[in-house]
């Protein structure tokens, strides 16, 4: 199985890309195989994924007996760390074996770095791989399986993951990378890989058709210091000819209907000293156009030559001897790859820092998010949005209800985000300043978390931020007086509004006037009350010191009334003043 880097995106295990690994997918033992290389499982790298074991009657190798399944997440990703700017060979292994046993192979996509790589279509009981090869542009690099049909769910046996010396297949453009398409050593009688092959590049012995035959190598040693992508002598050691001397190979056809630009390399090595009267000389035809000078393969070494051309359906490519060559055509091995489109830069590096300090401060973000955020555009990550751009930035992100606990990490770098909706977790702590300062922000859900503290200027000052934040009771305005949040989301701010102002003046003016008119109406009774209560004492007074004019019974009158209650009202009229209504005080008898 192959060297299955994996970390989950920041997740569960991180392998080190210095050196090569190999996972077997869906094992959980550490063993070194048949090559001498060795394979860890991959178990406890992933939740909700099913680790299964082929049904196959076929005799298959240890490391495809298993192979892991993913049932949940439309992307899931191996991340291999610790190798920027390093070439790699990656090579993703799939044995369907009937593990479900339902004999339905199932069919998705296979990505790396946010870009399209295959689609796997696998069969009942025979083994398929893929390889890429590609220049690593970050500290880490992704690879992953994409369900794209329903109940067709994604599995894979083995990843490997192999580092190249950086000067190999010099010709490649390290904005593009190179998918294989064959790999053969002609005449071997097996496959060639490590360890004869230190890259661990995988040899597979050609079909010989009619009028081709097979020849050895009588070389001793056979030198591959003029050939910069370094093949193994092992594929060095047999060749193809042809029987008659002036025949010629058919290398390649079947290319795809449309064009595709080809990366081909052709390894030539004689097989036996040639005498005087001996000469090999052919040369490389694409649709029977000579593209090459004539080429004259060394005996005990190596000669590589290296093609890049467009092809498509019709396209052939072959050896034609010269004319003055005695001997047929020879070759030893060939590569061909297809040349991708450019490789896209990824998500934005700002938007990718934030989400990783998101997914650092909340475990459950490891679990749903792997591989590139928003590439390819199909296989965005769930709970967040990107734009169109040619490198994506991140515009919404949607944390709700996902039982997030704990504070908000600063995640400030994401300043492309248009909304943040965090509602209904228990996120604690006070709500962090930098969201104010988020320049395309537009809409803030805090609704429903265990926020505390003001609200920071940044935010409450902020006119076109509409913030909602119920459900806080902890939360409140900021300023000298903190309020809190009101129960229906919206914000009781510390400096009121004009509107505010207005309904605030009810209460001032009934605190004001009240007492004013309580205090008002006292004096009016008293007054009242003061001058009925004089006047009868006058009339009392006046029947005392003017009997002749009294009416009729005043003297029985007179003489109910208690001699010394008279003359303590006498003696308190004595103290008053003349007043408005001229009742005048009276000498004592």
């Amino acid at each position: 199985m192959a060297a299955c880097l994996v970390i989950l995106f920041i997740a569960f295990l991180s392998i080190s890309g210095n050196a090569d690994v190999s996972v077997d997918c869906g094992a959980s033992e550490t063993y070194t195989d048949e090559n001498t290389l060795e394979w860890r499982g991959d178990d406890g790298m992933f939740k909700d994924t099913q680790s299964e074991v082929v049904q196959s009657s076929s005799t298959v190798s240890h490391v495809m007996s298993t192979l892991r399944v993913f049932t949940s997440l439309k992307k899931n990703c191996y991340t291999i760390t610790d190798i920027k700017g390093s070439l790699v060979l990656v090579r993703a292994s799939f044995f369907y074996g009937n593990y479900d046993k339902k004999s339905s192979p199932p069919s998705f996509d296979l990505l790396f770095d946010g870009n399209y790589w295959a689609t796997v279509n696998t069969t009942l009981d025979t083994l398929v791989y893929y390889e890429v090869m590609y220049f690593v542009k970050s500290d880490t690099t992704s690879i992953c399986l994409a369900q794209t049909q329903p109940n067709q769910f994604p599995f894979i046996s083995a990843l490997e993951v192999r580092i190249l010396d950086s000067k190999m297949y010099g010709h490649l453009d390290p904005n593009h990378a190179l998918f294989l398409t064959s790999r053969v050593a002609y005449g071997a009688n097996s496959t060639v890989r490590f360890p004869d092959d230190v890259y661990d590049r995988i040899w597979v012995p050609a079909r010989i058709g009619s009028g081709i035959v097979s020849v050895a190598s009588d070389a001793i040693f056979i030198s591959v210091a003029n050939a910069p992508d370094n093949p193994p002598r092992e594929v060095l050691q047999n060749a193809i000819t042809t029987s008659s001397s002036s025949g010629s190979i058919i290398l390649y056809h079947g290319f795809p209907d449309q064009d595709v630009s080809v990366y081909m390399n052709l390894y030539f090595s004689e097989v036996s000293a040639l005498d005087t009267t001996q000469k090999r000389s052919f040369n490389f035809y694409i649709d029977n156009i000579k593209e090459s000078e004539p080429i004259i393969p060394p005996y005990g070494e190596a000669m590589e030559i290296i093609g890049n051309f467009t092809a498509s359906a019709n396209t052939s490519i072959s050896l034609v001897s010269t004319t003055n060559s005695t001997l047929p055509p020879l070759i030893n091995a060939m590569e061909i790859f297809f040349v991708s489109d450019r490789l896209t830069d990824g998500t934005d590096s700002k938007d990718v820092e934030g989400l990783g300090e998101l997914q650092n401060s909340f475990s459950v973000l490891q679990e749903i998010w792997s591989g590139d955020p928003c590439l390819p555009s199909p296989y965005t990550w769930d709970r967040i949005s990107c734009s169109n751009d040619a490198i994506p930035r991140v515009t919404a992100l949607d944390l709700s209800s996902l039982d997030l606990s704990g504070q908000l990490p600063d995640f400030s770098s994401m300043d492309a985000l248009v909304t943040i909706d965090l509602h209904n977790n228990s996120i604690t702590g006070p709500i962090p300043d930098f969201l104010g300062a988020l320049a395309n922000l537009v809409d803030l859900n805090l609704a429903d978390n265990s926020f505390s503290g003001p609200i920071p200027p940044s935010i409450s000052s902020n006119k076109k931020l509409k913030l909602v934040a119920s459900g806080n009771p902890n939360l409140c305005e900021s300023g000298e007086s903190c309020q809190p949040t009101s129960t229906d989301g919206t914000i009781i701010r510390s400096t009121p509004s004009r509107g505010r102002k207005k309904s605030n003046k009810l209460p001032v003016i009934l605190g004001t006037t009240i007492p004013i008119f309580i205090i008002f109406w006292a004096i009016v009774g008293f007054l009242v009350h003061h001058k009925r209560k004089t006047t009868a004492i006058a009339t009392i007074i006046g029947g005392q010191t003017g009997g002749a004019n009294r009416p009729s019974g005043a003297d029985t009158m007179m003489g109910e009334v208690d001699e010394a209650v008279i003359n303590d009202i006498r003696v308190n009229i004595q103290d008053q003043t003349p007043s408005e209504n001229g009742v005048q005080s009276v000498p004592q008898q």
